[in-house]
């Protein structure tokens, strides 16, 4: 995060002294391509500055004696950003990380300009990972915590390079020096992870995710004709991750190339990959580790589909609450399919969401009343 040591001066603009040393505000671009804009004092940096690095990145901060001390910030090519504490020029102290939406995802130490310490790594959907990290920088070892969207519920245990190998249900529990601990839940499951294949959607298939247990519950739907569909335990309010969706990992050709009945519980993880709860684990006495395959589509839904990094499951999707929603209350999503005619058939999906976009659009066209 600091220009090569062995860069060459290649040109500088500014006033120089009387031994031709860049002398006030300078720009200097070195034979690496990297540019430095600020102040020195008989060629070297003294005061603010910024490095512009030859791949899009930067580093601004103030220097002393040609190195760069105090608070500096790092902005990385893809606009994610690094606030710390440089001493003689290496990271050194409090350290906080930005990705290129403006969302937390480190909080820790450095020491020469490797993580140390305890620290807490942030996933975009509000879950993250606290523990004490090895002398690599890595978050391995035997007191590291999964903790799920709602800061409270953790997976407490083994940990290796951020995968957990073995944990066990707790709770956050907050200290008065403000340092976190957790509370293990007697007799709880020991969980690991249990990424899904193509073939294998689950080793430990009757399993439950124990946040999804306390927020959602499978009962039949008030939807006529769509059979089982996924409920409210609680009450939650908007944007709170309430179910899973894990299954198992085929590509988008291997759907498209199938029947439509055969693709009732799939749903697209990337350009890559569908995942996809095929017969007999659609029933819950065969599989209820996750239970987001089972919310039913609406045209006006309740929740909404989101990528979701699960300690058990892997990059996967949630069902999170578009708005407020009631205990008791069916949690419902909208399937997505293309709505662009294709041919003299509609849209490219299956006939029973063909029947009821017309009745949705009819209704939308006449609406009761008017």
């Amino acid at each position: 995060m600091d220009s090569d040591d062995e860069n060459i001066e290649e040109l500088v603009e500014g006033p120089l002294d009387e031994d031709d040393l860049p002398h006030g505000f300078c720009t200097v671009t070195y034979s690496s391509s990297d540019r430095f804009e600020g102040h020195f004092i008989h060629g070297e940096k003294n005061g603010k500055g910024k490095f512009f690095f030859f791949d899009g990145s930067s580093l601004e901060g103030f220097y002393v004696d040609d190195a760069l001390q105090g608070q500096g910030v790092y902005t990385y090519e893809d606009g994610g950003v690094l606030h710390g504490t440089y001493v003689d020029g290496e990271l050194n102290g409090s350290a906080q990380e930005y990705d290129g939406e403006g969302r937390l995802v480190f909080k820790g130490q450095y020491r020469e300009n490797s993580r140390c310490g305890e620290c807490w790594i942030y996933y975009p959907d509000k879950g993250c990972v606290f523990g004490k990290v090895n002398e690599d920088g890595e978050m391995t070892g035997d007191s590291v915590a999964y903790i799920y969207p709602d800061s409270k519920m953790a997976l407490y245990g083994s940990f290796v390079e951020g995968e957990l190998i073995k944990a066990q249900l707790a709770t956050l529990v907050s200290t008065e020096t403000g340092r976190p601990h957790f509370e293990v839940t007697p007799g709880s499951s020991v969980y690991s992870y249990d990424k899904s294949t193509s073939t294998c959607i689950a080793t430990h298939a009757l399993l439950p995710d124990p946040y999804e247990s306390q927020r959602v519950f499978v009962a039949d739907s008030l939807i006529k004709g769509a059979g089982q569909g996924l409920f409210a335990k609680t009450d939650a309010g908007p944007d709170t991750v309430m179910a899973f969706y894990n299954g198992i990992r085929i590509t988008h050709s291997e759907v498209d190339s199938r029947d439509w009945a055969m693709n009732g519980n799939t749903i697209s993880l990337d350009e890559d990959t569908v995942i996809d709860v095929p017969q007999p684990f659609d029933q819950t006495d065969r599989y209820c580790a996750s239970l987001a395959h089972k919310g039913n589509h609406s045209f006006t839904p309740n929740c909404k589909y989101d990528p979701f990094v699960h300690p058990r499951f892997g990059p996967i999707k949630c069902v999170r609450t578009l708005r407020a929603v009631q205990k008791d209350e069916e949690l419902t999503v909208a399937y997505g399919y293309d709505h662009e005619s294709v041919g003299k058939n509609g849209p490219e999906a299956p006939d029973w969401y063909k029947q009821e976009l017309e009745v949705f659009q009819q209704r939308q066209a006449y609406p009761t009343g008017q």
